[in-house]
């Protein structure tokens, strides 16, 4: 069990997106809102320290571009899944205080999860669209795609007329909503993407100039997932939400090669979204967010004996995205409860 210490942060209407940046020689994290509002530097412990901007907003994900001082790319104007035609990634550089230049790094509709790979030496993007194109509220008649690209070194290039290229990985994912980094044994990072089709393991070159490399992990419909050894085994389970924005919490576990449902939580949980698995407090924990009904805050772990148990760590708050960092010696929790418009600061210890 975990003793729980919130502080709200912050308020920003429709806040969701999270990212960790280290700028100026330590760690801040940003927030972010979906739709039209700012983005916030916020220090470790709490503080508001810069406003990177005050719109256009629709930021799904934002990433840290490797080796550089808070250069980060995000998502914009992805506003919901029936208005974000315009979507794009762009490219942000601080300039000083409250000055941050943005320019494009490639305009892609749809475009709604995204991130920077590292191996081989090489840094990678992938970019999840949602879907294709639509032409009325709710038309899921144009899956999305996942697509990639090797990232220069240096994007001081690109803007609105010169855009990255990138080529289709894969393509026909319907409601193609999950995205979280996974990382190798060798120090690698992969991704676990989450489909109506299924959820997909997803390797960047070994090599420069090397394939891709995608592995399908279930053909269950699942709206976010990851891979975490929950129960301390010694192999990582599938641990998903399904379906898209779905109620039902599933453990998958690895027997003979594939993965197969072995637990499912009793209670369903009406719009699940936030998520994140690893250790906190020394334990593997899954934190889970869901944003109608009760909007829980959630963190599953398991107990010999009792097998997998959920605790709550807050209620009525509705967080779209969740991070988790250690600060002083102390397990974090961030989370943008974006139905309560509140920046949440949760500090774990235990019990």
């Amino acid at each position: 069990m975990f003793h729980v210490e919130k502080k709200v942060v912050g308020e920003l209407e429709k806040c969701y997106s999270l990212a960790m940046l280290h700028y100026q020689g330590k760690d801040h994290f940003l927030c972010a809102a979906e739709k039209v509002n700012n983005c916030y530097l916020i220090s470790l412990d709490g503080e508001i320290e810069e406003t990177v901007w005050e719109g256009p907003g629709g930021v799904m994900t934002m990433v840290q571009v490797p080796g550089t001082d808070g250069q980060f790319l995000a998502t914009r104007k992805f506003y919901s899944p029936n208005d974000s035609k315009e979507a794009s990634i762009v490219i942000v550089t601080p300039r000083g205080k409250d000055d941050w230049e943005v320019r494009t790094l490639c305009d892609l509709p749809f475009v709604h999860r995204f991130d920077i790979l590292q191996a081989g030496g090489k840094n990678y993007i992938i970019a999840c669209a949602l879907k294709s194109d639509h032409e009325y509220r709710d038309d899921w008649r144009f899956p999305g795609k996942v697509f990639v690209a090797e990232l220069p070194e240096d994007l001081s290039s690109y803007d609105d007329e010169h855009q990255l290229k990138l080529t289709v990985l894969k393509d026909n994912l319907l409601k193609n909503h999950g995205y979280y980094r996974h990382v190798e044994p060798d120090g690698s990072t992969s991704s676990i993407v989450s489909t109506d089709n299924g959820v997909f393991h997803i390797y960047p070159p070994k090599q420069p100039g090397g394939e891709w490399n995608v592995e399908t992990l279930t053909t269950d419909a699942a709206s976010d997932g990851l891979l975490l050894d929950l129960n301390g085994d010694g192999e990582e389970e599938l641990c998903t939400i399904a379906p898209f924005h779905g109620d039902t919490v599933n453990i998958y576990q690895k027997k003979d090669g594939k993965y197969e449902l072995d637990y499912t939580y009793p209670e369903k949980l009406e719009f699940l979204h936030a998520i994140f698995g690893g250790m906190i407090c020394g334990k593997p924990t899954w934190i889970l967010g869901n944003r109608k009904g009760d909007r829980l805050l959630l963190a599953f772990t398991y107990e010999e004996g009792k097998g997998y148990t959920a605790q709550e760590l807050d209620r009525g708050r509705g967080a779209a995205n969740v991070m988790h960092y250690v600060y002083e010696g102390k397990d974090i929790i961030i989370g943008a409860n974006r139905e309560t418009n509140e920046i949440a600061r949760y500090e774990l210890t235990e019990n």
